[in-house]
């Protein structure tokens, strides 16, 4: 009777701390946790553990980082957007991951696309000569996405206005109790005209490989993210020269075409193909009729 009480006691107790809830710093405890803890690829997820069983903490780290493709292997989808022969076919490729149209799906394209660029200062300036163009039109809903990825990844160095003073490099204020940051001289100035009048290969090869103190954004941004984000820089450019660059009109420069154009070149080309349809099926159905 005495053991089975001190048995009945040892259990609840080992329940109790087993069960016990996570609270202030303390994690609590876990049932099983190799079943809470996958190694199963995740980039950027990094959730070591005490208890881990699958090797060392070294070891354990190399799961969360960015891996690339298996040799020979084309992500999805994405060899037809980035070897698109011009930007309207570009535009038809990426409707394919909307799911809106008949025959495409919902997808969120990677950035696995080929760059043939190295991470050297010899690359990075065949980079910003030869890469002139953004492969994608100017558009609303681009100028939208691109200022939201930009406050996130971008704008904590490089200020909201692209000014190079955002908030790591702010200035101290005792009174408002605002210490300074952890810069001590500011980020890249996207407003300088060594940046306004540079290709926009500069800013391409900066995020896939980062420079300076600022890292790699490759596996952060998509293929189409990255250009997107490109497009809001532009943006914040053209407004401090009291330029346009919209999905209207760009009046900065001549990388990139607004939506309104490119959408009316793509309907000038649909309304031959419409009508030589048209023309195709009326045959067809005479044909069939004199057949009866």
């Amino acid at each position: 009777m005495r053991y089975t009480i001190q048995f009945s006691i040892l259990a609840c107790v080992a329940f109790v701390i087993a069960c016990s809830p996570a609270k202030g710093d303390r994690t609590g405890h876990e049932y099983m946790p190799d079943m809470t803890h996958t190694v199963g690829y995740e980039a950027n997820l990094y959730d070591y553990y005490y208890y881990n069983r699958w090797g060392t903490e070294a070891e354990y780290k190399k799961f969360v980082n960015p891996r690339t493709s298996v040799h020979g292997t084309v992500a999805r989808g994405q060899i037809s957007v980035a070897n698109a022969a011009d930007g309207a076919a570009r535009m038809m490729a990426m409707q394919a991951f909307e799911g809106e149209n008949a025959g495409s799906f919902a997808y969120t394209p990677n950035g696995s696309v080929p760059y043939y660029y190295a991470d050297t200062e010899e690359e990075r300036a065949r980079a910003t000569k030869e890469i002139t163009q953004n492969p994608f039109p100017i558009t609303d809903a681009s100028l939208a996405h691109g200022k939201e990825l930009y406050i996130i990844y971008c704008g904590i160095c490089h200020g909201d206005k692209g000014d190079g003073r955002g908030y790591l490099v702010r200035d101290e204020d005792p009174a408002k109790g605002i210490v300074a940051g952890i810069y001590p001289a500011a980020p890249a100035n996207f407003m300088l005209d060594t940046f306004t009048r540079a290709n926009v290969g500069r800013f391409y090869h900066a995020i896939m490989y980062g420079r300076n103190v600022m890292g790699s954004y490759a596996d952060k941004l998509s293929y189409k993210e990255r250009w997107e984000v490109i497009h809001y820089i532009r943006s914040l450019e053209a407004q401090s020269k009291k330029l346009e660059y919209s999905a209207t009109a760009n009046t900065f420069n001549n990388e990139a075409t607004p939506w309104a154009a490119m959408e009316s070149a793509m309907k000038k080309e649909v309304a031959p193909m419409a009508a030589d349809t048209a023309m195709h099926e009326a045959m067809g159905s005479e044909v069939h009729m004199n057949q009866h």
